[in-house]
């Protein structure tokens, strides 16, 4: 079975000082990255995704910002694919499809930012492609949400979502179930 790993959105404008911290993003990174080595050691593909937002409504991933750039712990290396997206979906009008059947890539390892959003629509979209797929959920974040005046903390926002992807769109495991399965 061939494997990819995709991590989506980790980028500036999600940590401390960015446009939109997330909850715990710093911890997310440390097991995304602990993935990242895994896979660059294994030598199997690994794809950035970068969002850059053009609705002229949109407050963080706004084009020719600082905010835009991977974070320094897991800039793309030579060789490793960055896909530039537009909307949540990392499928969505975007080469990744084409660039994980050119490889006969059949699993795909995901991660990062934000769980409620990004990393949902691409799971749900992977799925649907026929994708197995594996979701780290010690490697995604999100934020509050603000729903009917009622804040819904991060944390739950998060495990709502890992627990409505898992058993029908993908399995959801820690970062260090990922060593006995890949």
């Amino acid at each position: 079975m061939n494997t990819a790993f995709i991590m989506v959105d980790i980028q500036k404008d999600y940590f401390k000082g960015g446009r939109n911290e997330l909850f715990r993003a710093e911890e997310a990174l440390t097991h995304a990255q602990e993935a990242l080595t895994l896979f660059r050691g294994k030598k199997l593909p690994i794809v950035h995704i970068q969002c850059i937002l053009l609705d002229d409504n949109a407050t963080f991933f706004l084009p020719g910002t600082e905010g835009i750039q991977p974070h320094e712990g897991i800039l793309p290396e030579p060789g490793e694919k960055v896909i530039i997206k537009h909307t949540p979906d990392s499928f969505f009008q975007t080469e990744l499809q084409q660039h994980l059947e050119s490889l006969n890539v059949t699993r795909l390892v995901i991660c990062g930012m934000m769980s409620h959003i990004c990393i949902d629509s691409t799971v749900r979209t992977a799925n649907r492609l026929g994708y197995e797929v594996l979701v780290l959920d010690d490697a995604c974040t999100t934020r509050d949400l603000l729903w009917d005046g009622t804040v819904i903390p991060a944390q739950t926002v998060h495990h709502t979502f890992m627990a409505s992807l898992d058993g029908t769109f993908a399995q959801v495991i820690p970062t260090s179930s990922l060593y006995e399965r890949i």
